[in-house]
């Protein structure tokens, strides 16, 4: 795998479901796209010992943080502290492309 990836090369969609794309993986760190269409979500969840960050990469879309929800767009990071209940939801009428890292993560 090259150290230099074009993130326009891993952007993709599924009809049913938001897209994802690996773009670096170790024990320490995982980095990749999220790519969800206009309705779709990434349901709220908790990752136990995992802090994981999106950086919205194109479009908006509405993040929940723990008691927090908050529409974010593109330039924003939103940050999920280990423990932490998360999701997002693309609630606009185009693509959401974000960028996402968890780390730790185990492999």
């Amino acid at each position: 795998m090259s150290n230099f990836v074009p993130y326009g090369d891993r952007v993709g969609s599924h009809p049913d479901k938001q897209f994802k794309a690996t773009l670096f993986q170790s024990t320490r760190l995982m980095l990749g796209l999220n790519c969800l269409e206009p309705g779709q979500a990434q349901h709220a969840h908790v990752h136990g010992d995992q802090d994981k960050f999106y950086f919205v990469v194109e479009g908006e879309g509405r993040f929940e943080v723990g008691d927090e929800s908050q529409s974010a767009g593109e330039g924003m990071v939103v940050w999920a502290p280990a423990g932490v209940r998360h999701g997002v939801t693309n609630n606009a009428d185009r693509r959401l492309v974000l960028l996402v890292g968890i780390a730790p993560f185990p492999s």
